[in-house]
C-alpha cells in the first residue's frame, strides 16, 4: 500500500520519531561510492578528487540539515523566511591520542524574515529555536556532542 501525505513516514526509514535508520554504500570505483537510503534516495560521495561530497562534508551537511529542519519548522510557523542560509564548518585535525577528527564545529544561521508582526515573531523565535535544536532536537548534533561509540566489523560477502 502506498503512503499518502496524510500517512506519517515509516519511522524505520525516516521521519522525526525514534526508530532504526540506515544507509547502504556501494563502491562505484576507487574513491567513489553510492549511498542509498531505504526510501530509494541516492547520493554519490567521493574522496575529494571530484565534485562529489566527501564524507566529512556530508557530516557537516548533516549538522546543517538536521538543525535547519528544526529551526525552519519552528520559525516558519510565524513567518515565511525571505532568505534562509546555514553555514556548517569545522577544522579537520589529527592528534596522536584521537587520530583524525573535526574540531571547532560551528553552525551559523543567516535568516531574514519580512517586516511586520509575523516577521518580528519569527526573528524573536530564531535564537530560541537554534538553542532548542542544539540542546535537544537535532539528532545529528546531539550525537556528536554526547559522543557515541561506533562499532565497525568486517564480514565476508
Amino acid at each position: 500500500m502506498d503512503a499518502d501525505a496524510s500517512t506519517p513516514p515509516d519511522e524505520t526509514t525516516g521521519g522525526t520519531g525514534p526508530g532504526h535508520r540506515g544507509v547502504e554504500l556501494t563502491r562505484l570505483e576507487l574513491g567513489r561510492y553510492e549511498l542509498r537510503n531505504a526510501r530509494g534516495g541516492t547520493i554519490t560521495i567521493g574522496d575529494g578528487g571530484t565534485e562529489d561530497f566527501t564524507p566529512v562534508e556530508l557530516l557537516l551537511a548533516a549538522l546543517a540539515g538536521c538543525s535547519s529542519v528544526d529551526v525552519d519548522y519552528i520559525t516558519s510557523r510565524r513567518a515565511e523566511p525571505e532568505s534562509f542560509t546555514v553555514l556548517a564548518e569545522g577544522e579537520k585535525v589529527s592528534t596522536p591520542e584521537d587520530g583524525n577528527h573535526l574540531s571547532d564545529l560551528a553552525v551559523t544561521f543567516r535568516v531574514a524574515f519580512p517586516e511586520g508582526e509575523g516577521g518580528d515573531a519569527a526573528r524573536s523565535a530564531l535564537p530560541r529555536s537554534v538553542a532548542q535544536s542544539r540542546d535537544r532536537l537535532c539528532t545529528v548534533s546531539r550525537t556528536v556532542q554526547i559522543g557515541v561509540p561506533v562499532t565497525m566489523t568486517a564480514e565476508d560477502a
